[in-house]
């Protein structure tokens, strides 16, 4: 979103600020991320430090749940006839964006909201969040705007030692999106400032301790199984596991190594078990323990990662427009959901769903062009050419797009197309791409003479 210029509320500076009044999660999925991540409609002056929420009329829309919320900040003070003339476009545009069969009652009753909490939490009600969850979630952020308020590192501690209980796994990931708004948002300092934080809370608070332990593990489980390669088995894995010194070091083998802990993994340890005494039994029964737990957890939370990717893709398959709203949430299509949508397509072919079939190519099609190389786009282009006089003009037109990656991903197409043997189409794309090759490798040495 383009930053707007602004008079600072305090100092009368003018600074940069995402200022947004319309929110339309119908048209635009991503508008409620913006709106409850606090990304929109704050200001932070470099000048005199000022931070917090702007004045700004806001207007929410989701048709589905049929919501429509206004607010109107009472501090403007201005009477409800120029209320409603401001905000009365807004919903206009709301109503212009729908389609006549979806235009519904609500639309004509819209609810105002007397404060901006009030609205957030209507809008947070519709998705099952309670009010507690959502107390839960504000002190939270208090902290955190109040650790970024504080440059001594003194006084920071002290702060992280009087709200222990609440520095845990929610604070960590509300401190990592913010963390991640401030640096996508292009603000150095505040970015800098919520490094430092970081580092403090990892050294002086028990979760942060355990993270950072974890991620240590990790990085070391990770390396080790890398130089495993092909040879790690389920025996060799078995081995690794035993060897673990801390939990910490376990948990990584399990979030690492899931897929290698199945029936026959678990029945070789208990036969070691079977075959062991003493002490050692002991502490092996401690690991099959151990391990067995972290397992059911990390199923659990990859049953509730894929319910909500599920969630995720089926928000978008009721869109009218598939590749416009895939495009428009591309990021937040994790690994987990780009599978989600694999096997549901899968499971649309094969039950002749071909509507949803066909949204859902469309949705991996749109997928698969952003993740592709530059490269790719190119080629694709130059083979739909009639032939290597129009390929070489095509070149010479546009020198910017001869570049090494160019010819290497030429190279590895069409040897990937001529181990196709058997494959007449196959060969003949092949063919093409050893001729579109040599052309652009001739662009390639004209360039480069200048």
């Amino acid at each position: 979103m383009p930053q707007t210029q602004i008079a600072c509320p305090r100092c009368k500076q003018l600074i940069p600020a995402n200022v947004e009044q319309l929110f339309d999660v119908t048209a635009d999925p991503q508008a409620k991320q913006r709106l409850l991540g606090g990304q929109v409609n704050h200001a932070r002056c470099p000048y005199c430090g000022y931070q917090g929420r702007l004045a700004t009329p806001v207007v929410y829309h989701d048709n589905e749940k049929e919501l429509l919320l206004t607010f109107f900040p009472p501090e403007l003070g201005l009477p409800v006839n120029e209320q409603e003339r401001m905000i009365g476009p807004l919903i206009k545009q709301v109503m212009d964006r729908l389609p006549p069969e979806k235009r519904k009652g609500y639309l004509l009753k819209p609810v105002a909201n007397l404060t901006y909490e009030s609205m957030i939490e209507t809008i947070l009600g519709g998705e099952g969040v309670t009010p507690e969850m959502i107390k839960s979630q504000q002190e939270r952020a208090q902290l955190i705007e109040r650790l970024m308020q504080v440059t001594s590192k003194d006084v920071r501690s002290e702060l992280i030692k009087q709200n222990a209980k609440i520095v845990d796994e929610q604070f960590f990931a509300l401190f990592s999106r913010i963390a991640q708004s401030a640096m996508n948002s292009g603000q150095e300092q505040a970015a800098r400032m919520l490094i430092d934080i970081q580092t403090q809370l990892l050294e002086e608070t028990e979760y942060g301790r355990q993270l950072k332990e974890s991620v240590g593990e990790l990085e070391a489980v990770q390396h080790e199984l890398q130089d495993a390669g092909q040879g790690l088995t389920r025996e060799k894995l078995l081995d690794f596991v035993l060897a673990s010194k801390t939990d910490g070091r376990l948990r990584a083998y399990v979030s690492l190594a899931r897929p290698g802990m199945d029936y026959v993994f678990f029945q070789n340890l208990s036969e070691k078990i079977e075959q062991s005494s003493g002490e050692e039994k002991t502490r092996l029964e401690g690991i099959r323990e151990k391990l067995l737990g972290y397992v059911a957890d990390m199923d659990k939370q990859m049953e509730a990662r894929f319910k909500q990717a599920q969630e995720f893709i089926e928000t978008l398959l009721k869109q009218d427009d598939i590749e416009k709203a895939v495009t428009a949430n591309l990021n937040k299509f994790t690994q987990d959901a780009a599978d989600i949508a694999q096997q549901m397509l899968k499971q649309a072919a094969e039950k002749n769903e071909y509507e949803r079939m066909g949204k859902l190519q469309k949705m991996m099609q749109v997928l698969q062009a952003a993740s592709a190389p530059p490269e790719i786009a190119v080629i694709e282009q130059l083979l739909q050419l009639p032939d290597a006089g129009a390929v070489e003009k095509a070149l010479a037109d546009n020198p910017e797009i001869v570049t090494q990656g160019l010819l290497d991903t030429l190279t590895g197409l069409a040897a990937q197309m001529e181990s196709q043997a058997d494959n007449p189409e196959a060969k003949a794309m092949g063919e093409n791409l050893s001729e579109i090759y040599k052309v652009a490798l001739r662009a390639s040495m004209k360039k480069n003479m200048g």
